[in-house]
């Protein structure tokens, strides 16, 4: 089976299954799982930050994070398209009761500083929810969101007395495409939410790196928010393998990324809109989405065909070159 459905189906190889099995344990919510404790130092030092906080999924250490930062009532500024607004079921508000501040991207998806200064809310006024975090991705469909745009929106916020977090799902993908080391990336921000579960092809996970002060914050909403694991290690070391290993390829899933919209570009009945880092975007004939979708499945290729809006294929470490070109094949020989 080829799925190209997200970079987050990927399996675990033989390598890291072994290390899972062979990971030393303790109970991490006592604080004494050895593997747990050499993930949080060893994703900290990479991320340049003094302290990290091991969650079981990016959602909670987005959560965990916000939660954090902000106290009841409070607000923070988010892209309307970001994943902490749109696609992690309205925790900020439902559990954190942190109201959302939605912002309207930019086509390079970042926020642009006009519209966050006139949703930022004037301190002091009691009519409005004390606006007290910026967060941000550093990347959008797969695009890099530019590092001066990055590097404005920080100062901006730092100038007004906001915090900033990060949603850095796929930052290690935005290291290698812009060939800069992953604290580069984190330096501005206050916190950073690290997924392990998408490209770099753990099962489980997420690193959530701060201050020492923000982080004990953050546990103990871990805590709450039912992510107080035991003998996490195990996960943990799922992670490790990931950090230590699967890194440097990223540049390959890049690679068969670009191969594979160069690959659709050349087939009639489709439109490639984007291709960055390991995603891409491609508009199909409306009125054969659905058969193409199902045709495809038959010969063992997992996409969404979307009738109407963009379908997006995103390559990872279960997908070689030689998957490419079968898929390339076959989407050929069915809109022919």
């Amino acid at each position: 089976m080829i799925d190209l459905r997200s970079d987050t189906v990927t399996r675990p190889s033989a390598a890291m299954l072994q290390a899972m099995v062979s990971a030393p344990l303790g109970d991490d919510v006592m604080g004494d799982d050895p593997t747990v404790i050499r993930l949080q130092e060893a994703v900290a030092e990479r991320a340049g930050k003094a302290a990290g906080l091991f969650f079981p999924s990016g959602t909670q250490s987005n959560l965990g994070a916000l939660m954090a930062h902000c106290e009841r009532g409070d607000e923070y500024l988010v892209g309307q398209l970001a994943h902490t607004y749109k696609y992690e079921g309205g925790g900020a508000a439902v559990l954190g009761n942190i109201q959302p501040q939605p912002i309207e991207h930019a086509a390079d998806g970042s926020l642009p500083l006009e519209k966050l200064a006139a949703a930022l809310k004037p301190e002091g006024d009691p009519h409005f929810a004390r606006t007290r975090l910026l967060a941000l991705e550093n990347t959008f469909h797969g695009k890099l969101i530019p590092a001066d745009y990055v590097a404005a929106a920080t100062a901006w916020a730092r100038q007004h007395g906001l915090a900033t977090h990060l949603d850095g799902a796929r930052v290690f993908n935005a290291a290698v495409a812009s060939g800069k080391p992953v604290a580069h990336l984190c330096q501005p921000f206050d916190s950073v939410s690290i997924c392990f579960s998408k490209g770099l092809g753990a099962p489980v996970g997420s690193v959530l790196v701060g201050s020492v002060e923000l982080i004990a914050r953050a546990r103990r909403w871990r805590k709450m928010l039912g992510g107080g694991l035991r003998q996490a290690g195990v996960l943990a070391a799922a992670c490790l393998y990931a950090l230590e290993h699967n890194v440097e390829r990223l540049a390959e899933d890049h690679e068969n990324a670009r191969l594979l919209a160069d690959g659709l570009r050349a087939i009639p009945g489709v439109k490639v809109l984007s291709q960055d880092t390991n995603m891409v975007f491609a508009e199909f004939e409306p009125a054969r989405c659905e058969e193409l979708t199902a045709k495809l499945a038959v010969d063992g290729i997992q996409m969404r065909a979307v009738y109407g809006g963009p379908t997006r294929l995103v390559t990872h470490l279960d997908v070689s070159a030689a998957d490419v070109q079968r898929v390339i094949q076959a989407v050929a020989l069915h809109l022919g």
